[in-house]
């Protein structure tokens, strides 16, 4: 909502009801904090909204509090409540460093002059699947059918949708929650196809029920990058701080999380910038 007619009407009905010092004590009031020039810079770190904002607390946290030593500036968590305002508040710049998928990572690197910094060094390769009796032989065929995925813009969803060029002959997606429903809403019949990683497919289809309709080209990890408002010398501070050993115990709760035993490695822009392209078709990227 735009706040200055709200403010304007409020400011106006005081004055006539109360008299101008009422009136002007509510715009003064009403009106947005000016920043301290001599207060300490605020950064502010993002992660997609996958988890409660308590539940990104008490994984990020940890790892904010031990960067925000490592380079003398406060990181704050921002919790984005849904993915619209994360959307909205990317694309206007309001995050300066963020955690989340390649392909927000080669949107920010291409549009938003940031900078991937680390990422998590298992590659991401995705399939679709559907169960062996099925007749596919190829994705191409199965135009208009209906796949279990999560919603998009998540990567593997964003793949699939990326084999099918005409817009009137998408799939159908019908969304699920967790790899594991994906791959049993698949072998009940309600989708045809699905689509999940390689590697949780290895782990969930120990009777071999399914057969893999395509494979995508292994793709970086999920990454951090940093916006133009930190400085080149803190960048390189921040990916040196990630990368050593006393990261271990600060970024363990993500790592679990992410299913990740090792340590950030470096990561360039150039892995992730063709993985932009993804978001075009996505309402507010492009």
């Amino acid at each position: 909502m735009n706040r200055e007619p709200l403010n304007s009407l409020m400011t106006l009905s005081l004055y006539r009801g109360c008299g101008w010092l009422a009136a002007l004590a509510m715009f003064i009031a009403a009106a947005p904090l000016q920043a301290d020039d001599t207060a300490e810079p605020v950064l502010i770190f993002a992660s997609s909204p996958r988890e409660t904002p308590d539940e990104g607390r008490e994984v990020y946290q940890p790892m904010l509090d031990y960067l925000s030593k490592a380079i003398s500036k406060k990181i704050v968590y921002r919790h984005p409540g849904t993915w619209g305002v994360y959307r909205t508040e990317m694309v206007r710049g309001a995050y300066d460093l963020v955690f989340d998928g390649p392909h927000f990572n080669g949107y920010r690197a291409e549009k938003l002059n940031h900078n991937v910094l680390v990422k998590l060094p298992d590659v991401f390769e995705w399939v679709v699947i559907t169960k062996k009796d099925e007749k596919f032989t190829d994705i191409s065929q199965m135009t208009g059918r209906s796949f279990c995925a999560f919603p998009p813009p998540s990567l593997g969803t964003l793949l699939l949708l990326n084999q099918f060029k005409n817009p009137s002959r998408q799939p159908l997606i019908v969304i699920t929650k967790g790899w594991s429903e994906t791959y049993n809403e698949v072998a009940s019949g309600r989708c045809v196809g699905g689509v999940l990683p390689f590697a949780n497919l290895k782990k969930i289809d120990s009777n071999d029920q399914m057969k893999i309709i395509y494979k995508s080209a292994p793709t970086p990890n999920q990454a951090v990058s940093a916006g133009p408002r930190i400085s080149l010398k803190d960048q390189e501070r921040i990916v040196a701080a990630l990368t050593a050993p006393e990261a271990t115990a600060p970024t363990a709760k993500l790592r679990a999380v992410y299913k990740s035993g090792q340590s950030f490695v470096t990561a360039r822009n150039q892995e992730f910038r063709d993985l932009a392209a993804l978001l075009q078709n996505e309402w507010g990227y492009y």
